[in-house]
């Protein structure tokens, strides 16, 4: 009898019973499922994998995926707070703007980088640690944007901004970690 491997529905019982004793070998989605599941912020994980051509296939290059999203936002950001110092007329909120350009400028120009030459070297607690320190500065911007009382549409969607990229190193240092846990 010529048994097909291209449906399990051809597999007798036993063969089915076997094939799921054995140690699943997980698509590019179950492992993106997986890994996003151990993560504070499950649906901005897969939001952020699942778009990406080629697809991350292994946790490494997961990981390396979301420092990359993490570069891209801050990136992002900071040309969004370039942008408003530009167009800033309240010397307060341009004080603080120009503190926030000043902390994102070398998390973006050297600290992420940084993290992502550190995991492909596999030095995966210095990059949580970076990515750690970059969560921080977003933070230390905020708190000088809210200082500085500035409530406007632009500041709302700074803070909007500030938010997501702190919430996409949460996700990254998750990832690097489940790496680490051996997922």
């Amino acid at each position: 009898m010529k048994r097909s491997s291209s449906t399990i529905t051809s597999l007798p019982c036993l063969s089915l019973f076997l094939l799921l004793l054995l140690p699943s070998v997980y698509s590019d989605d179950d492992l993106i499922d997986k890994i996003c599941q151990a993560t504070p912020f499950c649906d901005l994980c897969e939001a952020s994998l699942r778009p990406l051509s080629p697809s991350p296939s292994d946790p490494k290059s997961l990981a390396a995926a979301m420092a990359s999203v993490v570069l891209g936002n801050m990136t992002d950001t900071l040309g969004y707070i370039q942008s408003l110092i530009r167009h800033s007329h309240d010397p307060a909120a341009e004080r603080a703007l120009a503190q926030c350009a000043e902390l994102y400028r070398p998390v973006v120009k050297f600290n992420i980088p940084q993290a992502m030459e550190a995991m492909r070297r596999g030095k995966f607690g210095l990059a949580i640690y970076v990515l750690g320190d970059a969560e921080k500065q977003t933070d230390s911007c905020q708190k000088g944007i809210t200082n500085a009382g500035a409530d406007d549409e632009s500041s709302v969607a700074l803070t909007a901004r500030n938010k997501l990229v702190k919430n996409l190193c949460d996700v990254a240092m998750s990832v690097i970690k489940s790496l680490l846990n051996g997922l």
